[in-house]
């Protein structure tokens, strides 16, 4: 800046070092208080593991069993007896329009609402939750594969969650599509240049870190009748679906295959319609 005003180049070094000294000191003060401010919200989350037990998806039964805060004793809900939705609201400021997302689940019990909801990146993404539950619930979906891991990236028999060996698959990959010349050398080098900008097996290592902690913190217990009811039922013993269920089912499937690319936010709308 005090070149591009006709000042000499020492006359810029040290209008530079001014600077950095001028600004060094609330730098440093803003990253500890970041840093503070990230590790006080990973901590509460990770205390979460041990105040609170999850909603329960129980297919042959199904039920699912809510836990709600303060309660001692868990509650029971058919699943066809089930809401679900997806929320999209937005903001406006000086600096734009942000949007945000939502998906929830519930029901009505004794006259006031029980549900779970949780914020989402996208609206798809809100829609993509729910249809893994329901997926699930329906026979659909049997394992965290057929909807955790489209790009192959676990081997059988490794974990579900993206530690070291999600890494080093990734990569196996990526040699074996550069020796069948499904991508090119330029694809290669810049997957090691962003890997190598994202700081590399590190983020891979904390997961795995994370996850060994979770495990030596442990889980609030279960109540007794929730493990009772999370126990295994022998086959003549599964519930079935409803006749109306079947019915819904059935065409909301023929309309997908109909019309494979249409939302199916469209489709339901399209089957419940009167």
């Amino acid at each position: 800046m005090v070149l591009a005003l006709g000042g000499s180049s020492a006359e810029s070094w040290e209008f530079a070092v001014d600077s950095f000294y001028a600004v060094w000191g609330y730098a440093l003060f803003m990253w500890f208080a970041g840093s503070a401010m990230c590790f006080y919200v990973w901590l509460q989350a990770h205390k979460l593991f041990t105040k609170v037990i999850p909603t329960r998806f129980n297919r042959q039964r199904r039920e699912v069993c809510f836990m709600p805060e303060g309660a001692t004793q868990p509650l029971f809900v058919p699943w066809e007896s089930l809401s679900a939705w997806v929320v999209q609201g937005q903001s406006a400021t000086q600096y734009g329009i942000t949007r945000h997302y939502g998906m929830g689940m519930g029901f009505m019990h004794e006259g006031e609402l029980v549900s779970v909801e949780f914020q989402c990146g996208a609206l798809q993404l809100a829609i993509a939750n729910w249809e893994a539950v329901r997926g699930y619930m329906e026979y659909e979906l049997n394992d965290l594969h057929a909807i955790q891991d489209p790009l192959e990236l676990q081997a059988p028999g490794d974990p579900p969650h993206e530690g070291l060996h999600t890494f080093r698959n990734a990569r196996a990959s990526l040699h074996r599509r550069i020796r069948e010349k499904e991508v090119g050398w330029i694809y290669g080098f810049f997957w090691y240049v962003y890997h190598v900008m994202t700081l590399w097996t590190l983020p891979n290592h904390l997961v795995e870190w994370e996850i060994k902690r979770i495990a030596k913190v442990g889980r609030k217990a279960l109540p007794e009748a929730m493990r009772e009811w999370s126990e295994p039922l022998p086959p003549e013993q599964w519930a079935k679906p409803s006749a109306e269920l079947l019915r819904l089912s059935a065409k909301v499937k023929a309309l997908v295959k109909r019309s494979p690319r249409r939302a199916i936010t469209e489709i339901f709308a399209e089957v419940n319609r009167p």
